[in-house]
Parts: C-alpha cells; sequence; structure tokens
C-alpha cells in the first residue's frame, strides 16, 4: 500500500496521524466522492478480480471504479495501513423487485472498532443508499446523514441496515422511465452477522455476479459517485443527478437519457 499514492487519486490531504473517527470519517467521504461504484469491467470485457494488488491498479492508478468487494476490499487495506481495527462482513442485499433479501452473501462490508465502540464502514454501495459516515452499531436508532436517515435494527444476532427515504422532485418525470416510488417510505437495505469473513468466501460470488445471465450486474452498466451534495448515476444510458434536501425534505431529481456520443464524455467528466 503506498498511502500517499491512494491520498492522491482520492484528493485527501488531511492528517492521518491517530486513528480517531474524525480522520475515520474524512478519509472515507473522500473516497466515496473520487471511486465511483462501477460494474463497467463486465461490459468492457474484462474480469473483475479480487486480489488486492489488482484492484490497487484498477482504482487507485488507473483512476477507474469497481464494486463492493473491490471498493470495501482496497478501504479496509487502507485503513489497516492507518491503524484502524477492521473486520471484514458479508451481507445479503435486499432485492426490490422479489421483495426478499438474497439467498447468498452478495456484498462485502467492513466493521471498525474504535475506542470500543463497533462501526459499519461500507464504502461499496453505491447510487442513492451509499452512507456518507460510519454508522455505529446500535440497534433501532435513526442515525441521520445527509442522503437521510439510517437504521440498524437486530434480531437474534442478525442485523438489518434500513433508511428513511424523502420526498422526490421530479421535474422531467415525463421525460423518463423514472418509477414512482412517492409510497416507499423506508427501505431495507441490506442484513448481515458480525460473523467475521475472508475475501476469499467472496470469489465465487464474485464469479457469480459478473457471469449468470440475470444478475444485475450482467443485464445493466451501472456507474454512480457521490458528490458533496447528491449523487450522479449512470444506469444504461439513464443519467438521474439527485440533490438531497434540495428544500422541505425533499430531493432533487433530474433525469435524462443520453445519446450514443455523449457517453464517454459524460464518464469523463463527470464520473472522472
Amino acid at each position: 500500500m503506498d498511502i500517499k499514492e491512494y491520498f492522491t487519486r482520492v484528493s485527501y490531504q488531511g492528517s492521518y496521524d491517530k486513528p480517531d473517527l474524525a480522520t475515520l470519517t474524512d478519509v472515507f467521504q473522500h473516497h466515496i466522492r473520487a471511486v465511483p461504484f462501477e460494474n463497467l469491467s463486465i461490459h468492457c470485457g474484462e474480469s473483475i478480480e479480487l486480489d488486492l494488488e489488482a484492484t490497487y491498479n484498477k482504482i487507485v492508478r488507473k483512476k477507474r471504479g469497481g464494486w463492493c468487494m473491490e471498493n470495501n476490499h482496497l478501504l479496509s487495506w487502507v485503513l489497516k495501513t492507518l491503524g484502524y481495527d477492521v473486520t471484514l462482513l458479508g451481507s445479503k442485499v435486499y432485492d426490490l423487485e422479489y421483495q426478499a433479501y438474497a439467498d447468498e452473501i452478495n456484498h462485502l462490508l467492513l466493521k471498525v472498532v474504535l475506542d470500543g465502540k463497533s462501526y459499519i464502514v461500507d464504502g461499496g454501495f453505491g447510487i442513492a443508499y451509499q452512507m456518507w459516515q460510519p454508522m455505529e452499531l446500535i440497534s433501532g436508532r435513526d442515525q441521520l446523514q445527509i442522503p437521510g436517515v439510517f437504521r440498524f435494527l437486530e434480531e437474534s444476532g442478525v442485523w438489518y441496515l434500513e433508511k428513511v427515504k424523502r420526498r422526490q422532485l421530479v421535474p422531467n418525470q415525463s421525460a423518463s422511465t423514472y418509477h414512482n416510488v412517492e409510497k416507499e417510505v423506508c427501505r431495507p437495505v441490506y442484513l448481515f452477522t458480525l460473523q467475521p469473513r475472508d475475501i476469499e468466501e467472496f470469489r465465487a460470488q464474485n464469479t457469480h455476479l459478473q457471469t449468470a445471465p440475470d444478475s444485475l450486474f450482467v443485464t445493466k452498466s451501472i456507474c454512480s459517485l457521490q458528490t458533496t451534495d447528491g449523487i450522479r448515476a449512470l444506469v444504461g444510458w439513464k443519467l438521474t443527478e439527485m440533490k438531497y434536501n434540495y428544500k422541505d425534505n425533499m430531493d432533487l431529481v433530474e433525469i435524462r437519457i443520453l445519446a450514443d456520443e455523449e457517453m464517454e464524455k459524460t464518464l469523463r467528466e463527470k464520473f472522472n
């Protein structure tokens, strides 16, 4: 790990001499605003490797993004290098279409223990369910962040993450394939246990998600990046730009469908 090269990649210029919550939060926020959550490799004929060196080269040197197993694996290496106590965890993501959690563990996240408290750090979820701050592992307490209210609920050793959504203002709704989810107030995100995991346990799922014909990542190209006040997401040819808490507890959502010739320019200018 060349920590200075990583810091240059994420434009971090703060101090890192002591592993405290403020530094953890600052490094984390720089990561999610610089490194996109993306699966473009699948749609460009590249395979996604879980080898740390390959992930480091892709994200830090080639200035690409990655999905959860790349982003959080790299982030765990960064945080361990800075002196944090980090454990890999596995979760099952909630599938909105089937209204059920995945059968298998399909998401990698991190637990960081600091001053006797446990925090969940997840820099690889992307889109509008990406946390912006480490979340203290406490059941039933609302944790307000700029993207909205997140909370954990624990039941018999299983932890559930959910997010309370704001209303959305979508000016050009008719011009898009945007489906109205006004009724959806609270959205399950994923469930997990505190059983420590090894990166080897994710290899089969890493292969499955990039090869199975019914995998969301195979059927859709996704690139999303957190900004200082919201998110940008390019799913297929649909570009969504969201500004959080634009007014009256409402997010502003602007959507447009890109022409083929706009794709490269958009990826370069809006997602670096």
